[in-house]
């Protein structure tokens, strides 16, 4: 299999229409759905799935030591 630049790879994922370009969280909020929206104002909790892009190996082992489900939400095969 050849190796993708990011670049790459998430034109893939866009291209697909799999996932949308990245965002930040802080600064841009979570891309959601009108109707995502208002279930979130009317006290729902809609599941909105994301992937977190890390910088380099240190933010991932970083992100992975201080949140739990970044570890037991791997497939088996990567823990």
């Amino acid at each position: 299999m050849p190796t993708l630049t990011y670049k790459q790879w998430i034109a893939i994922g866009i291209d697909n229409g799999w996932c949308g370009p990245a965002v930040c969280w802080t600064h841009d909020g979570i891309p959601m759905t009108i109707d995502e929206e208002d279930e979130f104002e009317e006290g729902d909790d809609p599941c909105v799935h994301i992937v977190r892009l890390y910088e380099d190996t240190e933010t991932r082992l970083g992100v992975e030591y201080n949140h739990s489900p970044s570890n037991w939400r791997k497939p088996p095969d990567m823990r």
